[in-house]
């Protein structure tokens, strides 16, 4: 089955003037694309339009060559969506919750109970099914917002901040669950935090003040940072200075001082060592670059 999301020179302004993405071009096949950019890049304003929920000022996206804006119904039979600002019912178990919304999305019946179970057992929900959504921790409300977005057997998924609020060995299960779904379909994951794309993202598209400032494979990204990252030991007492003159990707504290990882585009200090860059670096790199940080 095809699945192809195409995005043509979108922008979204607000009723006051303001324009949160401003004018995006996208093309994207069967994959995870990891959406970058701090908060406030516009990130969530084109997870909306992408989802249905909002229509661009300008432009327009297309699902197998179809206008989502004209003709919404052909892409939300298979969507998946994971809003950033994901609510429940307190009262309702786990699995009284994903009935409900099963028979919310058109599933009959009968598909939806084995579905249901399916989903509880991808997030790991399985022994907690019958417990009130109110009693789940803030991580464990977070996978169930991913069950549901899975109720559907989605074509394109798309998840807005989904490992906010989960744990290390969480975020680690969201990862792997991820790149097992992939195969033939279009996930979409919008974060801020490097590393939830890191070892999984086949695409990366980096957002900042509404803009696309990069789309492409990893690679490339991390190509623009070579001989501008540097490790560089100072004092502890020269950390706070550091930290106000120079982009900071890690820090490591050592008997002999602080070891930092320093994205410029010259050496901080005589001293300073070229290393080789990873993705963090290159993403604090491109956001440098252009001004953003």
């Amino acid at each position: 089955m095809a699945c192809q999301l195409t995005v043509e020179a979108v922008r979204y302004r607000y009723a006051k003037g303001f324009e949160a993405v401003a004018g995006i071009d996208l093309d994207m096949g069967p994959g995870i694309l990891g959406l970058l950019g701090p908060n406030g890049a516009g990130k969530s304003t084109l997870m909306r339009i992408l989802a249905t929920l909002a229509r661009p000022s300008v432009g327009r996206v297309l699902w197998n060559g179809v206008d989502i804006a004209r003709t919404p119904n052909a892409l939300r039979a298979e969507l998946g969506y994971l809003p950033q600002d994901f609510g429940i019912y307190p009262s309702l178990s786990a699995r009284e919750f994903l009935a409900y919304l099963a028979a919310v999305k058109g599933l009959p019946p009968a598909r939806a109970q084995s579905r249901i179970e399916e989903c509880l057992g991808l997030v790991g929900l399985g022994d907690a099914a019958d417990r009130r959504l109110g009693d789940f921790s803030g991580g464990m409300r977070q996978r169930v917002g991913i069950a549901q977005a899975l109720l559907n057997d989605p074509r394109l998924l798309i998840v807005d901040e989904p490992t906010v609020g989960l744990d290390p060995e969480e975020r680690l299960r969201f990862r792997h669950l991820m790149t097992d779904l992939a195969g033939d379909r279009l996930i979409i994951l919008s974060t801020h935090i490097v590393s939830d794309v890191e070892a999984s993202a086949t695409a990366l598209a980096v957002m900042a003040k509404g803009k696309l400032l990069f789309a492409g494979a990893p690679e490339p990204l991390v190509a623009q940072a070579h001989g501008h990252v540097w490790e560089w030991l100072v004092p502890e007492s020269q950390l706070a200075q550091a930290r106000t003159q120079f982009t900071i990707s890690s820090s490591l504290r050592r008997p002999d001082g602080v070891r930092l990882r320093v994205v410029a585009a010259r050496a901080p200090s005589n001293d300073a060592q070229a290393v080789t860059p990873d993705l963090d670096d290159a993403y604090l790199w491109l956001l440098a670059r252009d001004g953003v940080r």
